[in-house]
């Protein structure tokens, strides 16, 4: 066993997969981080770290339980299908501009109250989180999902949890970052689409030549229906 993961580990699949769950988790992590700030707010300072710690422990275990299990179901047919169209959406949406007034995050003086709070948000959240690292884990190698999805949260959420603000003013500064992140999930879900079983099955394994291809597509149409409806988003700001 120790040597097949050994074998898994020096896949450049593997590290190519790993990349991408890290990548697509940081960047879809920061509203995340942002709740978390938000529902810890009115604590005492000596209790907001302890809230902060709690509260992303306990949405850590249950992201990855959430995402273990969706890596099973994505093993039946026409789930990777659902699952890429999903990706499609969470890609395009992060180039469109959130409206300010559309949610609000409800902080408490109660540290348990907050650490509820937290956990309750980061479920709500989490589906694009769960759906995104799902797919990349999908990616890599068959014998390495679970070593994979491990890693990949393990590494991600330290630094969504000590770097979220500066993460976000490095988003802000340079927003060719958050282009580029919602390309990536268009990739990947022109790769998980084609991976479908149903898929395979009817084309009797002869759809790997067309894999690129269509991750390329699926990069292209996130970004250019992204940045329209962005374009729009902010003109119709700007007008009212």
């Amino acid at each position: 066993m120790f040597d097949a993961l050994v074998e898994t580990a020096a896949s450049i699949a593997f590290w190519v997969a790993l990349a991408k769950i890290i990548w697509v988790n940081i960047l879809l992590s920061g509203d995340n981080a942002v709740v978390i700030a938000l529902a810890a707010r009115s604590l005492p300072p000596h209790q907001q770290k302890r809230a902060v710690i709690f509260g992303s422990a306990a949405a850590i275990v249950m992201r990855v339980l959430l995402t273990l299990f969706a890596v099973e179901l994505l093993q039946y047919p026409y789930l990777k299908l659902v699952g890429a169209a999903l990706l499609l959406w969470i890609g395009i949406q992060l180039l469109v501009p959130d409206d300010p007034d559309s949610e609000s995050v409800a902080s408490s003086d109660n540290l348990w109250t907050a650490i509820r709070t937290i956990l309750i948000a980061d479920l709500v959240m989490s589906l694009d989180n769960v759906i995104a690292v799902a797919a990349a884990a999908e990616s890599g190698p068959q014998n390495g999902k679970l070593v994979l999805l491990l890693l990949g949260l393990g590494l991600s959420i330290p630094l969504i949890v000590v770097g979220s603000q500066v993460l976000l003013k490095i988003m802000d500064r340079w927003p060719i970052i958050i282009t580029a992140g919602a390309g990536l999930l268009g990739f990947v879900a022109g790769e998980m689409a084609l991976s479908d079983p149903a898929l395979q099955e009817q084309f009797q394994g002869g759809l790997e030549p067309h894999e690129l291809p269509v991750a390329v597509a699926g990069a292209i149409f996130v970004v250019v229906v992204g940045t329209i409806l962005g374009r729009r988003r902010r003109s119709h700001r700007s007008e009212a």
